[in-house]
């Protein structure tokens, strides 16, 4: 069904707080937020070749503690260990020898769109980086050269960028051998983002399946999530959205600058993208429930030079984005100083209810329209055309998309903005139709994107028109 600008629509459903997500995100508990990050504090060190057999200190112990928390909080859930190993010279010789680790997989199977999936994530191994003895600016050429840099190119470098540090390069083993890393910001934070959610959500029952994951390895070159990422792509899982908690304890920087009511969100370009309008909807929804919290999109895939376990999934064609504290502290990260003390219980517990106003939302919103045409024969098998056109006129903007499956559905609202806009600027409600012609609306100056409502109000993401379709762009449901 396709109508015109000035048709009559069907009421739109109001786009208020839905009582069960409000009632998720007031249940989430400050206090057991704390006693979480105290208990892996505990643990001493949670480094990848730290003991795996001592009962109480060591990654071991705190994977088998975070798995059978997790798995007494209902029988609902499906926890899991994922396996996986690393080999000895790993990330330029860290892993120092043949290592075997888990991910901590928890699935609460959803009811109506069981496979669709909406994950939450955080990591729990933790560094602490001890540095040989500092010796001198030859100590540093001979570290480049040790890398497979060339003598020479290794000079002109440091001429070109001097030291700004005397510090002495990585000492592997004693980082190995050394039983004190807290880990408690990074990411302490983020696993107990994900057992606090987990404990909650797992009380309600959701559309779609939500997945919590602990990591291992983020901290050497983001082995867990890139095995994760590897095996969801590899089984064609419809992933919507990965929210990925790193960093999200601090609220006072080194420099002692402090916000406590900013969460930075960090997603990869292009401007269109399923992380972008990721990103948009979490700005969207988190504030609306945690309206003393403000959410500071940065359209860039990390921190600058940084990395995080969201980056395999968006490598992977998946919507991901990383959620982050706005005041880091350097000299805490990857040190012994990565404390509970350091840490700030009432931000982490703002950003994870931030977390569960967004994952609830998500996991009861209908799947993100489908504005792509996908060709099943021809010269062209297998590309996408976007179902946006000038119409008759060469003048209008005639809008055409798939009509989504849930029964529940109310409709489609179209949304518009500037190119330059970085966030969405008209709505305009249309029902429950499957085109809509915005007359006198040139496509190439503005951007396009159309969501769907059910009838409870609950909102997918939004799909944009984009040209050329490229995988970062297209929605779950047309990588099947």
């Amino acid at each position: 069904m396709w109508l015109a600008v000035s048709s009559v629509f069907a009421q739109q459903p109001e786009a208020g707080l839905n009582p069960t997500v409000k009632q998720i995100v007031d249940s989430i508990s400050e206090d057991r937020i704390a006693a979480t990050l105290k208990r892996l504090e505990a643990f001493g060190t949670r480094y990848i070749l730290s003991s795996q057999d001592d009962p109480e200190r060591g990654i071991g112990a705190a994977k088998r503690w975070i798995h059978d928390q997790i798995q007494n909080y209902s029988p609902r859930l499906e926890v899991t260990y994922q396996n996986f190993s690393i080999k000895k010279g790993g990330r330029q010789g860290q892993v120092i020898r043949d290592v075997d680790l888990s991910n901590i997989v928890a699935v609460l199977p959803g009811t109506t769109e069981k496979d669709h999936y909406v994950l939450v994530t955080g990591h729990y191994d933790s560094l602490n980086q001890v540095r040989k003895p500092y010796t001198g600016e030859e100590q540093t050429i001979a570290e480049a050269v040790r890398q497979g840099i060339d003598e020479a190119e290794a000079r002109r470098y440091r001429k070109l960028l001097p030291l700004e540090r005397e510090q002495g390069p990585l000492d592997f083993e004693a980082t190995a051998a050394d039983e004190t890393a807290p880990g408690v910001t990074d990411d302490g934070s983020g696993t107990a983002a994900v057992m606090e959610l987990a404990r909650v959500m797992s009380a309600y029952q959701f559309d779609k399946t939500i997945v919590f994951v602990a990591f291992a390895a983020e901290e050497v070159g983001l082995s867990g999530s890139q095995v994760y990422a590897a095996q969801a792509k590899k089984d064609g899982m419809q992933i919507e959205a990965v929210l990925n908690n790193d960093i999200i304890g601090s609220d006072v920087s080194g420099n002692g600058r402090s916000i406590t009511n900013v969460l930075r969100v960090f997603s990869s370009s292009p401007d269109d993208s399923t992380p972008r309008e990721l990103a948009r909807y979490t700005k969207l929804i988190a504030e609306r429930y945690v309206p003393s919290m403000q959410v500071e999109m940065v359209f860039r895939g990390d921190r600058f030079m940084r990395g995080g376990d969201h980056r395999p999934f968006v490598e992977a064609g998946f919507p991901a984005v990383r959620l982050t504290s706005a005041s880091e502290n350097f000299d805490n990260q990857h040190t012994t100083t990565d404390t509970f003390a350091n840490t700030s219980v009432p931000y982490a517990t703002h950003v994870i209810r931030m977390n569960a106003a967004v994952l609830a939302s998500l996991a009861l919103a209908p799947a993100p329209p489908v504005l792509n045409w996908t060709w099943n024969s021809g010269p062209n098998k297998g590309g996408h055309v976007p179902l946006l056109t000038r119409g008759k006129s060469g003048y209008d903007a005639v809008l055409h998309w798939l009509p989504n499956t849930e029964r529940d559905l109310a409709g489609y609202s179209v949304l518009v903005r500037s190119t330059t806009s970085p966030v969405w600027e008209r709505e305009i409600w249309v029902g429950n139709v499957t085109g809509y012609t915005m007359p006198d609306l040139s496509i190439d100056d503005v951007v396009i994107g159309v969501k769907a409502v059910d009838k409870d109000g609950n909102q997918s993401i939004v799909s944009c028109y984009m040209e050329p379709v490229t995988p970062g762009t297209l929605t779950p449901a047309e990588k099947k």
